[in-house]
């Protein structure tokens, strides 16, 4: 009998032990995806990236444990100055900047994503809310962020409907169409079954 459950705690740590590498690498696929699709830009005041899209792809077939896990490993790196922000900057003084505020909106975007997923559950629908709400998140903190970060060259900030023209609304189209295609992907069930193998969150 002690034999028995000898070998069922053996197996149980080893499938215990492959779910997390699975969540460590999957969860590395995630940053490396937000690193190359912020590198994928055009230099604005608020530079045009995928960034956005790739969060919402990594929290919706990651799933919002890893997804977010993810979204925190990138702000992360990026803050201890690993190239992997819009132009392929990093460094805290990217975090801290103008534009920081929307950095640090994609984790409370995932955050919101995850509650979404635990309060009602896995369905495409479900993200396709969450990810609009999740948007309008990062928009607020971010573009909050900027009024009050932003110094123009004669020392003068900016109004929030200011902020508001520069880092919203020349966004909210293609942001949108960053959300249909991350449901798109998402929607695969296939990929979705292959890749939430081993979730364990």
């Amino acid at each position: 009998m002690s034999e028995s459950v000898k070998t069922a705690s053996n197996t149980l740590d080893k499938h215990t032990s492959a779910f997390r590498t699975i969540d460590i690498a999957y969860i590395a696929i995630g940053v490396a995806l937000m690193a190359v699709c912020s590198w994928i830009s055009i230099p604005t005041t608020i530079p045009f990236t995928l960034q956005t899209f790739a969060v919402f792809v990594s929290v919706c077939l990651l799933g919002g444990f890893r997804g977010t896990i993810a979204v925190l490993v990138y702000l992360l790196l990026g803050a201890a100055g690993a190239p992997v922000f819009a132009q392929m900057h990093g460094g805290m003084s990217s975090l801290l900047g103008p534009t920081g505020g929307y950095l640090i909106g994609f984790l409370f975007s995932a955050l919101v994503m995850w509650a979404f997923e635990k309060l009602i559950g896995k369905k495409i629908w479900m993200y396709a809310i969450s990810m609009i709400l999740a948007l309008i998140v990062c928009y607020a903190f971010g573009t909050v962020w900027f009024a009050k970060v932003y110094v123009g060259e004669d020392g003068s900030g900016v109004s929030m409907m200011t902020a508001l023209t520069w880092c919203v609304i020349p966004y909210i189209l293609p942001d949108l169409a960053k959300i249909a295609v991350a449901l798109l992907i998402g929607s695969n069930k296939a990929l979705r079954r292959v890749i939430r193998n081993g979730e364990n969150a």
